[in-house]
């Protein structure tokens, strides 16, 4: 019977301790004797004053501050490596497309190419055909009238489809436009290095070279 009394005065002496140190309304000398009867009964009690938990709640201020910019740092940082993987994949976009679209122009552009090429040398047969006949005689005036007609509207269709002569004859020798066949030898030093005679015209498609000028240089 007397150790339950004696526990229940424990009890109420921590109830009360507990109590004053809550509302934090006591002075020194009430701390110390609070401490001493807590220490009687083995219980180990820190007290703070509303200093100390002044101190702890800046402590930990700074240190949600700190937190929180840092979170934000990450977050924009991740959103510069967005943006700037959506502007590399929008620039690799557009260049896709515009390469494919010019692509698409060339094909349009070049896709009677084969067959052109097979006409050109009809334009040849028309040629030797009429320095034929301004070798022989009047009388083949009018069949040479017809062939001329002929070959002009032959020359004038190729030239709506594209396809346009290389002048060469005097220019000088251009391995991306002409093909050599010989070298003769010349007297005048302006003509060494250049054109001095056309075997076979050639010809471009728009800008690309369609045929191959056949030409003798000088040197």
């Amino acid at each position: 019977m007397t150790k339950k009394k004696h526990e229940t005065a424990e009890d109420i002496k921590k109830s009360e301790a507990g109590e004053i140190i809550d509302n934090m309304d006591i002075n020194s000398k009430d701390k110390s004797n609070i401490v001493e009867e807590l220490k009687d009964t083995g219980e180990e009690v820190t007290l703070q004053t509303p200093e100390d938990l002044s101190g702890d709640k800046e402590k930990s201020e700074p240190d949600s501050t700190a937190k929180e910019a840092a979170k934000d740092d990450i977050m924009i940082a991740k959103l510069a490596e967005m943006q700037d993987k959506y502007l590399r994949l929008s620039a690799e976009f557009d260049n896709y497309r515009k390469r494919t679209l010019r692509e698409k122009i060339e094909i349009t552009r070049h896709a009677g190419e084969n067959i052109l090429i097979s006409i050109i040398p009809v334009m040849d047969d028309f040629e030797r055909a009429l320095k034929l006949m301004d070798a022989s005689t009047a009388d083949s005036l009018a069949i040479k009238t017809g062939i001329d007609l002929i070959y002009n509207k032959f020359r004038d269709f190729l030239i709506q489809n594209g396809i346009k002569e290389i002048e060469s004859l005097h220019s000088d020798f251009d391995v991306d436009l002409h093909e050599a066949v010989s070298k003769i030898p010349v007297e005048d030093e302006n003509l060494k290095g250049k054109v001095v005679e056309v075997l076979q015209k050639g010809y471009f498609l728009h800008e690309k070279v369609l045929r191959f000028s056949k030409v003798v240089v000088g040197e």
